[in-house]
């Protein structure tokens, strides 16, 4: 499922805004602190005694997760309803899909009842993008997480988490730990960072779970936790794929766990006031110790709470977005 027109072109519109939202990678600073900004006018929604805005009051999203993800989908149905949209759960294990339709053939048919926003989870990497080549132009696609390709959703909402708690970017170390290979959010981590001007990135893990592109991503490689951690203001672990792992990549959790798990003696070596971040569900005594994850300098729960708000933002204006295309293509 590989598109032919570039994913961070795919998803702007003919005025530069988002009309789907595929990857972090080549978005402009600009519209990554639109995201934030916006983001940041929701956190107050969840708090309100009617917690609805009416945003996308009477637009359809529905959520297509080919993978399960209790996770997203929960967050992104919160978001949706949040917006006072009308929300479609489709089973996909008990879909016609698995009983041999086929995918494009779902998808008309949801078209065919005027859905307005498609959010897609698959296992193939590529699928969201070419989904958004294939809809009807009036269906905005946000990716939810595609194959060890992207996952651009939690990467806004962990650029989100850093801002609220540190501040400006390019004063700031971020480290990425751990099974980079297997990380759909690594790398979108690392395109929204870089594209937040962040002071320094570094990928930390052993060197058979780091790609060497990620140093041509602006990322520096490190191989020693010691060394990865020194003065860095934010920790981001990472969960260690044990489902997508396809060979021995590693000797033992246990060993992953002596050389590159999270400790209170390895983040010594981080800033005394640095965050630790991660994506969720986290294994403990795998990639993170229990007094880490549960200290004060632990804004993981905070993470999913921030994560409704910038999925509202990203629905919202995708939603916009589309609504612009639909008005540049009618004055044409």
């Amino acid at each position: 499922m590989t598109p032919s027109t570039p994913p961070h072109r795919l998803q702007l519109n003919p005025r530069g805004r988002l009309q789907h939202f595929l990857t972090t990678e080549g978005l402009s600073t600009e519209l990554l602190t639109e995201i934030l900004d916006t983001a940041d006018s929701f956190v107050s929604v969840g708090k309100q005694a009617v917690k609805k805005v009416p945003l996308l009051r009477g637009k359809t999203v529905v959520n297509l997760f080919f993978e399960a993800s209790t996770r997203t989908r929960t967050t992104f149905e919160l978001a949706a309803k949040r917006l006072s949209a009308d929300v479609l759960n489709i089973d996909i294990s008990t879909s016609a899909t698995a009983k041999g339709e086929s995918l494009m053939d779902m998808l008309w048919n949801l078209e065919a009842m005027d859905s307005d926003m498609f959010v897609v989870r698959h296992q193939a990497s590529g699928a969201p993008h070419f989904i958004a080549e294939h809809v009807t132009p009036t269906v905005a696609v946000i990716n939810a997480g595609d194959g060890r390709h992207a996952h651009p959703t939690q990467a806004m909402l962990d650029m989100y988490t850093i801002r609220r708690h540190k501040g400006a970017f390019p004063q700031l170390k971020v480290a990425i730990v751990g099974d980079v290979l297997h990380s759909r959010v690594a790398r979108s981590q690392v395109h929204a960072l870089r594209g937040l001007n962040v002071g320094e990135v570094r990928v930390i893990g052993p060197k058979t779970l780091i790609p060497h592109d990620f140093a041509d991503l602006g990322a520096t490689l490190h191989y020693d936790m010691a060394q990865g951690l020194k003065d860095v203001d934010v920790v981001i672990m990472l969960r260690l794929q044990r489902e997508r792992m396809e060979s021995a990549l590693l000797p033992s959790e246990s060993e992953f766990y002596r050389l590159y798990g999270l400790t209170q003696e390895k983040l010594a070596f981080a800033k005394p006031d640095a965050i630790v971040m991660h994506p969720g569900p986290i294994n403990r005594g795998v990639e993170i110790e229990s007094s880490v994850a549960d200290s004060p300098r632990s804004v993981i729960l905070q993470q999913v709470n921030y994560g409704i708000a910038v999925r509202m933002a990203v629905l919202s204006m995708a939603m916009s977005g589309q609504n612009e295309m639909q008005t540049v293509t009618g004055e044409q």
